[in-house]
């Protein structure tokens, strides 16, 4: 993250203002300028639980997100923090402090579920803070979690057979954040049972299930289950207090020597542990997510959008954006520079054309059937046809004022009569040829140079031949000689011209097989890669859904580890789908698309040289 780039201090990401959510455009604005993969922690829990203190912390600086001494929450809607990772180089820590959940003025628990929901899909680490320990009073006020299910969708309506289960919740480990509790102000020993047990054994402890089927032990089981089963990786830190409650006001003020010492060595640890072991941003499919490429921006605005009306992670709608961003196809400078040569332009295509469709490799993920990529492809391959017609549009403008000017004063001794007298004809032939000598001298007349010159010798053609029959000087025999002389340079320009045509659009065919070839191999790469990162989200929730079955099975709770197997059995299944020959099935499919695209550049081609052809005779 560069240093011009820096965010000194924390902006204001979501806005919640009565109860509605929106994004704030100059925050996205500062998102989209960072090209570094982000991780991103978000810190939620009740309101006045000192939140805001950790992720100041997490920023390396004393202050920065608001702390309320009063009895009110500082922190309204989701506020944003973007620093350098003080651990990966090339990394930008985005740090999410949401408002407090559970705001006596707000009111409203389904507005504080559309936060948590949002920092859990933004997330890399989600931080869960509260206070005294973690018993059922403080998994019941994390009943947020349990609304999960009735708020996200992964799967596109379309995608779903009828008659099928919902179930999407049995995916979320796939792309969730890792969680961290966070208990603050705690007082007791760290004992389960009469036994030490180390800060992620107490966790875990309390998320043990109760057996039994009636409301009551179901009731008590379903928080405690859903973090089981939504969260790859769990952990928890318990901080003592910090200070006197007298300097409790004052804490973002307090120098480290005024803090419980304690307290100071469980941030320490808190912190080491969030900069080394959270991740980069990923989405389902293990897409990894920068700034740059404006993923992060239209995640936050499909999330916030959606939310109010049940949230949707549409795939296809993502990849559609994906396409939107990717078609940076910008043709100013070439422009510019018209009229130029088909190789100069050629040339110019293909370097906007490949920073296009390497900008969309960077940013696009699930296009798996090419969909996207060849819109992409198609606009761009438009968009070139336009230039083309624009460039000898250029050319003929420029060519035609050019020969205008240069015969300006041929008419001119036409109209005296020069070319009329005895001798007249040789004096024109003179005069035209070096006029024509001058015209090919002239440099950067484009792609429409002879064209427009045999256009306006056809238009001097009459003249010519006028000028020719009353020259007294002539015989008949002459005037014939002269006649077919002129037939003959004619059709011998027109030759060379056609020749020329057939050699440029030889050489732009070679170049864009060249091209065509470069760009398969980038879609086969961009598929192996996605291939790959989607065998390794698999296995990683293979192995979080494994452990989980294990100890359901040590602590004998033998139907819902069955469950957890059906699962695990159809991961499996989804992996070995996955394989080396669907990867080949779906290079099939997109291999057959772009096929579809060369008639689009034969067009351009044949556009080049459809240029008029004027018999002269």
């Amino acid at each position: 993250m560069s240093k011009s780039r820096l965010m000194p201090l924390p902006e204001c990401l979501v806005e919640n203002v009565n109860g509605s959510l929106s994004v704030c455009k100059h925050a996205i604005e500062f998102l989209s300028s960072i090209n570094e993969p982000v991780v991103v922690v978000s810190v939620v829990g009740l309101y006045r639980t000192g939140k805001s203190y950790l992720m100041n912390r997490l920023a390396g600086q004393q202050s920065g997100f608001a702390l309320g001494s009063a009895v009110e929450s500082k922190t309204k809607g989701i506020w944003m923090w973007c620093v350098p990772h003080p651990y990966k180089d090339g990394h930008t820590l985005v740090l999410l402090d949401t408002e407090g959940l559970g705001d006596v003025d707000k009111g409203d628990s389904k507005n504080d579920g559309w936060i948590f929901c949002l920092a859990v899909l933004l997330s890399s680490t989600l931080v869960y803070n509260s206070r005294g320990t973690i018993d059922n009073t403080a998994l019941e006020n994390l009943h947020y979690v349990t609304e999960l299910s009735e708020q996200i969708n992964i799967r596109s309506p379309l995608s779903v057979p009828a008659g099928a289960a919902e179930g999407d919740d049995c995916h979320f480990v796939r792309f969730f954040p890792s969680f961290i509790w966070v208990v603050r102000d705690f007082t007791l020993k760290l004992e389960a049972d009469g036994k030490k047990v180390t800060e992620d054994e107490y966790l875990e402890f309390a998320l043990d299930l109760k057996k039994g089927v009636n409301k009551k032990i179901s009731d008590y089981n379903l928080p405690r289950q859903c973090i089981r089963n939504y969260f790859p990786s769990r952990n928890c830190f318990v901080f003592p207090s910090p200070a006197s409650t007298e300097h409790m006001i004052h804490l973002e003020n307090l120098k480290e020597q005024e803090l419980v010492p304690n307290f100071l060595e469980v941030t320490g640890r808190f912190c080491d542990h969030v900069f080394h072991k959270s991740s980069v941003k990923t989405l389902k499919g293990g897409h990894r997510i920068t700034g740059k490429c404006d993923m992060f921006f239209h995640l936050s605005q499909i999330k916030v959008f959606n939310l109010v009306n049940s949230f949707s992670l549409g795939t296809t709608v993502l990849a559609a954006i994906q396409w939107q961003i990717a078609c940076t196809y910008s043709v100013s400078q070439v422009k510019n520079m018209f009229p130029v040569s088909v190789i100069d332009i050629t040339s110019e295509h293909q370097k906007f054309s490949n920073l296009a469709i390497s900008e969309f490799m960077k940013c696009s993920f699930k296009d798996e059937k090419g969909e996207y990529l060849i819109k992409l492809m198609e606009a761009v391959g438009k968009c070139f046809v336009g230039l083309l017609q624009e460039n000898e549009k250029a050319s003929e403008r420029k060519c035609r004022d050019l020969l205008k000017n240069l015969f300006s004063v041929m008419n001119k001794r036409l109209q005296d009569g020069e070319y009329s007298q005895s001798g007249g004809y040789e004096l024109y032939c003179r005069d035209r040829d070096a006029i024509v000598e001058q015209y090919c001298r002239e440099p950067n007349k484009g792609v429409s140079a002879e064209a427009m010159l045999n256009e306006f010798l056809k238009d001097w053609g009459p003249e010519s031949k006028r000028i020719l029959y009353i020259d007294t000087k002539l015989t008949e025999n002459d005037r014939k000689i002269q006649e077919e002389k002129e037939k003959s340079a004619l059709l011998e320009q027109r030759c060379k011209e056609e020749e020329e045509k057939i050699i440029v659009r030889e050489r732009m065919l070679q170049e864009e097989r060249k091209q065509h070839a470069d760009r398969m191999q980038q879609i086969q790469e961009k598929f192996k890669s996605e291939i790959e990162q989607q065998q390794q989200e698999l296995d990683r929730a293979m192995e979080s859904k494994l452990k989980e079955m294990e100890e359901l099975l040590m602590k004998g709770f033998k139907e819902k580890a069955d469950l957890l197997e059906e699962e695990i059995n159809d991961l499996k299944k989804e992996k070995e789908e996955k394989s080396s020959s669907r990867f080949m099935d779906v290079m099939m499919v997109l291999l057959s698309n772009m096929e579809k695209l060369l008639p689009l550049m034969s067009i351009a081609n044949k556009h080049i040289y459809q240029y008029k052809v004027w018999m002269i005779f």
